[in-house]
Parts: structure tokens; C-alpha cells; sequence
């Protein structure tokens, strides 16, 4: 059974839709990521189930309550905000202390759970300071020990990298999640960050005004986007548009103005699509029998260390990136030259455009 179920839940302000019939379901101790642009109704989602929003239509059940006419301080759901939200005045430890001080827990008690959650975090060291004295990520481990010390059902962290500098934002995320699975932790992350969610999570939901679009595991979503926005959001790809010529045993020919392209699909002739190909699933020269091959000219190459991006452009100005790894060699390589690329038919991508 789901440990949280969203079903049929709708969220209007004014005239504007922002969370639209949207059904999910969460199992116990799993990590979701709501993953989505500005505006696509992530946040929106979080504060309904945290209770800071109601909903307009459907329900929201969350370790089998169903949560409308729960309020919010007696749902047993933590919440992370994105600036933490921490209270400047108070000392780390008394930070920590506020929870289950408010929900009246016995001292010694709160003391040991206290400690507890501080040594999880690592921030025993700095348990009487004061927070304002802490730096973004040790003020990051505090919000979250602040959360955890309550025991809640349910963890729901909005941006919670995002006030962190890359190097330390990549750390923090692996140890969140290390924290959190050690410790059987149901969480909801909310994010724009594709890296950070396929990084976090168990399973996404890439949201798309107000809608789920895909909702599977990292792995599935990269190398099997289930539709464009979903390509086109989660990492980077090539598109190019065509129409089908051909259609024989589960596999269809498109014609592009790159040229005719293959791809392991069942569509009708005549169908408008678009074909779409990850950039390390290119390589430089003329491929076999199995391949898809693009005759393009390099507009630049583009060095990233572990990996070199060449980006090209075909002959009606169709752009395509080629994704190499750090120890090509690349010497001569520039723009204006004419190039060869080609992938496997099986690494083809295919969706159709709805016109």
C-alpha cells in the first residue's frame, strides 16, 4: 500500500489552474522528487500536503489519514524550506528543541532525542552557538535535524540545495540521502534541478503545468523519456522533426531534412515526429549497417574535462551535440569543418507531434 497518496487533487488560484487532477502515489520509506520548471505547480503540491494549502478538489491520505480536516501542526509532516527557516535568535540546540518541546514531550526526553539527531547531522560540536554563526551548510544540517527530531511520517524538503555552492550542494545531497535512507525516512523533494534529482531520488515525477508528465525511477527517466518535455528537461538531447516513409516489423523510417532516420517504433506513414538522441549516445565517423549517420559541420568544441562537447549543425541548420569523452582526441577539430555523425538505430528516440 502507499504510504501517501495524491489522488485526483486540484489546486486553483483565481482563474488559473496550477495543480490539475494530479494523481501519485508515495510507498514508505521511498525519496520522490518533484522535478519541474517554475510555475509547474511543484511547490504548490508540497504545501497541500504539508497543509499550508488546501486543496479544491480530491484528497490527499497519508499513512492511511486522510489529511483534509487534519490541520497542519497535527499532520506529522517536517517540512525544509529553502532558507531554512530557522529561528536567528535561538542557539543550534535549542533550534532543535523547539518541535518537540511544542508537541510537549518530557524533558530528558527531548534531550536524548536532541542529541540524537544533532550526532546523525554531525553538528554536536556546535550545539550551543548560535545559528547565525554557521555556514550554508551546517545551517542546512540543522533545519534538517530540526525536521528529523519529531519523528514525522513524512519529510517534505523544498530547494533545499539551492543556497549552496555547487561543490558543497553535490556533498550535502549524498549525505542527505544516506541520512535519510539509514533512517527508513518517507521524503518529497522539490526541485528545477535535474542533476539534484537524479542524484536524490528513488523515483521522479517530472511536472509540467500542473500535470505529471513521467513518473519512474532516474535510470528509466534519462534513458526512456516518455515524452519531448520529459527529453527535453531531464538532460541534454538533439531533436530533429521528420515524417514517416516507412513502416516494417516494429521498426519505421523518418524523413528529416538531416535525411532518413531509423528508429525501433510503431507509427503510420504519413505521421509528423520527432526523433531525439542523447549526446553521448553519438560518436564521430561513418557509421554500419545498425547506425543513424548525419553529415553536419562543427560550430564549436567545447571542452569540459571528463567529457567534450562538440556541437554541429546540419545542412538545414538542424542542431545536434556530440558528447565525447575527456581523452579524445580532438586536435584540429574546428569550426567549419565537415564531420560525420552517427548513433544506433536503437538509441533513437521517437515521439509524436501533435499538430
Amino acid at each position: 500500500m502507499a504510504h501517501l497518496h495524491v489522488n485526483g487533487v486540484v489546486k486553483r488560484f483565481g482563474h488559473q489552474t496550477v495543480v490539475d487532477g494530479l494523481d501519485f502515489a508515495v510507498k514508505r520509506g521511498e525519496l520522490v522528487s518533484l522535478l519541474g520548471p517554475s510555475g509547474c505547480g511543484k511547490t504548490t503540491l508540497l504545501r497541500m500536503i504539508a497543509g499550508l494549502v488546501h486543496a479544491d478538489e480530491g484528497s490527499i491520505t497519508l499513512a492511511g489519514r486522510e489529511l483534509a480536516a487534519i490541520p497542519a501542526h497535527r499532520r506529522n509532516v517536517s517540512v525544509v524550506f529553502q532558507n531554512y527557516a530557522l529561528f536567528p535568535h535561538l542557539s543550534v540546540r535549542e533550534n532543535v528543541a523547539f518541535g518537540p518541546r511544542a508537541r510537549g514531550m518530557v524533558l530528558a526526553d527531548a534531550t536524548k532525542r536532541v542529541d540524537e539527531v544533532l550526532a546523525l547531522v554531525r553538528m554536536q560540536a556546535f550545539s550551543d552557538g548560535p545559528v547565525t554563526q554557521l555556514s550554508g551548510g551546517q545551517q542546512q544540517r540543522v533545519a534538517v535535524a530540526r525536521a528529523l527530531v519529531v519523528q514525522p511520517d513524512l519529510l517534505l524538503l523544498d530547494e533545499p540545495f539551492s543556497a549552496l555552492d555547487r561543490k558543497l550542494r553535490e556533498t550535502m545531497q549524498i549525505e542527505l540521502k544516506a541520512l535519510l535512507k539509514a533512517h527508513g525516512m518517507t521524503a518529497i523533494f522539490v526541485t528545477h534541478d535535474q542533476d539534484e534529482a537524479l542524484t536524490v531520488s528513488d523515483r521522479i515525477a517530472v511536472m509540467n503545468a500542473g500535470r505529471i508528465e513521467q513518473f519512474t525511477d532516474p535510470g528509466t527517466l534519462y534513458a526512456k523519456p516518455s515524452t519531448v518535455f520529459a527529453l527535453d528537461f531531464v538532460g541534454l538531447s538533439t531533436l530533429l522533426a521528420g515524417h514517416v516513409t516507412h513502416v516494417e516489423q516494429g521498426r519505421i523510417t523518418a524523413a528529416t531534412a538531416s535525411g532518413a532516420l531509423r528508429a525501433n517504433a510503431s507509427f503510420r506513414v504519413g505521421s509528423s515526429v520527432l526523433l531525439g538522441i542523447r549526446p553521448e549516445r553519438i560518436r564521430l565517423g561513418p557509421g554500419g549497417i545498425g547506425d543513424n549517420t548525419i553529415q553536419a559541420e562543427v560550430t564549436d568544441v567545447v571542452p569540459l574535462g571528463a567529457r567534450i562537447h562538440l556541437y554541429a549543425k546540419a545542412a538545414d541548420g538542424d542542431r545536434l551535440l556530440c558528447e565525447l569523452p575527456g581523452t579524445a582526441d580532438m586536435t584540429g577539430t574546428q569550426a567549419g569543418d565537415s564531420v560525420a555523425l552517427h548513433w544506433d538505430i536503437s538509441d533513437t528516440l521517437i515521439y509524436p507531434t501533435f499538430v
